[in-house]
């Protein structure tokens, strides 16, 4: 009987035991992030396909051929992202294109930026977790608002339009600790697309009829 008043203890403490990895989730706020070192923004510019993309608030993928252009103001510190995308469920491959726009807040640590756009009521900060710069780039995105849950994003960002297995890999295991479910980070698919030198000019698409959906970075949060 005591054997047994034992192991059900046993049982129960592991039933509590909680992993120093994994901290209690607040779906209000940012998770913070561990800003790295020794980061070149300078290198980090140019142009980039999307080819892994995680949403909050989608559990399926709605976009496609999705490509960014990122541009730095050297007089205002300003980073810009210019991209294009197009929605996996339009049957005219209609092609849209979005924009939005950083600040660094802090000199000495570039690769965080805090959304510049007055409309934005709340906190968008965007992090670059990691980078080698002439291949892989991975992001973060989250946004808070008062009285609202925050809204998680991330790009697994590629030169070209493909990764290989074990770097996409290596990049999705840095997601969990910030609270990324990986089972809603889906690939983008990047064929059937436009020529990437088409991003260069980003000429307002042909719209057979106004688009009202959301803007994939700058989701609305209720």
């Amino acid at each position: 009987m005591l054997r047994l008043t034992v192991f059900c203890v046993f049982v129960s403490l592991c039933a509590l035991h909680v992993s120093p990895y994994k901290r209690p989730e607040d779906k209000t706020k940012c998770p913070k992030v561990k800003v790295i070192r020794n980061f070149d923004l300078q290198e980090m510019m140019g142009h980039w396909y999307v080819v892994q993309y995680y949403a909050s608030s989608e559990e399926d993928l709605a976009y496609k051929c999705m490509r960014a252009v990122f541009s730095l103001n050297h007089q205002t510190n300003e980073v810009s992202l210019n991209f294009t995308y197009s929605y996996t469920d339009d049957p005219d491959r209609e092609l849209l294109v979005g924009n939005i726009t950083w600040v660094i807040p802090d000199p000495a640590h570039p690769a965080h930026w805090v959304h510049a756009e007055e409309s934005y009521e709340g906190i968008y900060n965007t992090y670059v977790l990691d980078s080698n710069y002439s291949s892989w780039s991975l992001l973060l995105h989250c946004a808070e608002k008062s009285k609202s849950p925050r809204y998680l994003s991330s790009f697994i960002m590629s030169r070209t339009s493909k990764l290989p297995p074990n770097v996409i890999s290596f990049l999705r295991d840095k997601l969990p600790r910030y609270d990324i479910d990986m089972e809603y980070m889906f690939p983008m698919l990047q064929t059937g697309c436009n020529a990437p030198e088409q991003l260069l000019h980003y000429a307002p698409p042909r719209k057979k009829h106004p688009n009202k959906r959301r803007h994939p970075l700058k989701h609305p949060h209720h």
